[in-house]
């Protein structure tokens, strides 16, 4: 897989010069002409990027159905995600793309914390769709990582850093009024989540296919596993595992009160390889082992 490595060598690909700064750079898309290189066909960036596009026109879909939007429309990658790019059908249009190196947040606490946005993981279809009012605020935080990246000296980096934090803070601000806002498509989303929870459970699968995971209900649901996630604890306070673990233990509960089936027989009905992973996460759950709530049930 090709990896485009520096912010210089992507400036190059999109006929820029030189960026000012060596590892974070806002570009104005107006301004880019994507060079006719291979590498688009399947590569990878070594740093963040932040896409603003302003303007967006027509249908976009979400979820299982499409919706008008007019305004500007916000995503995220993170290093080392493949990416493809059609030259042939893209219009970049107009609107902002900012992209820092990992490097660049080195000794920062926003190192440490970055990985906690889920956002820097969601598909492109689960994009962040900003009002008239946000994307001002969003344009104005990168015009000035822009203007401070003219004038390097050793207040740079933590001014940047500071500015990106608060880009961040807002858009999920921003993420948090979108799950809100499209409350009749993140119901059916909910729906067809619990839906799927209860027939995965009720049928053969779980001992066939083995444990639920969070990545296998996304991709049954067309939705990344960090979108869904982050969908479930706005709308239910829980993510996905947790969700997962909470149907496991009331199926447990069942079949440990309603048949006499043993641990291991139940262990291998819910999905687990091992009996004794069962236990344990029953045990931290309900505070009891299984053959002891079976037993506090009975009696």
């Amino acid at each position: 897989m090709n990896a485009i490595t520096s912010v210089s060598a992507f400036h190059r690909l999109l006929s820029l010069p030189e960026p000012r700064h060596p590892l974070v750079s806002v570009i104005n898309l107006s301004q880019t002409i994507f060079l006719e290189d291979d590498i688009w066909k399947g590569f990878v960036n070594r740093f963040y990027c932040v896409a603003l596009k302003k303007d967006a026109k027509g249908k976009i879909r979400y979820g299982q159905q499409h919706y008008d939007y007019d305004k500007g429309v916000l995503s995220f990658t993170a290093p080392n995600q493949v990416q493809y790019l059609d030259l042939h059908n893209m219009e970049c249009g107009s609107g902002y793309l900012l992209i820092f190196h990992p490097d660049f947040l080195l000794k920062h606490p926003l190192a440490n914390t970055i990985s906690g946005y889920g956002f820097f993981s969601y598909a492109v279809n689960e994009a962040l769709h900003l009002s008239a009012e946000e994307e001002e605020d969003l344009i104005e935080i990168l015009q000035k990582i822009d203007k401070e990246c003219q004038h390097i000296d050793r207040h740079t980096q933590e001014i940047i850093l500071s500015h990106i934090d608060l880009l961040l803070n807002y858009s999920n601000r921003f993420y948090e009024r979108q799950f809100i806002t499209r409350k009749n498509s993140n119901h059916q989303l909910l729906t067809k989540f619990e839906r799927f929870l209860n027939d995965y459970f009720d049928s053969e699968q779980p001992s066939e296919k083995g444990l639920l995971t969070v990545q296998h209900i996304a991709a049954a649901m067309n939705l990344s596993p960090n979108y869904l996630s982050d969908l479930l604890r706005i709308h239910t306070g829980q993510n996905t595992q947790q969700h997962i673990h909470e149907k496991l233990i009331s199926k447990a509960k069942e079949k440990l009160s309603a048949t006499s089936l043993s641990v291991s027989e139940i262990a291998y009905e819910l999905g687990f390889e091992h009996s004794q992973s069962f236990s344990t996460l029953f045990k931290k759950k309900t505070n009891m082992a299984p053959l002891e709530f079976r037993a506090v049930f009975s009696g």
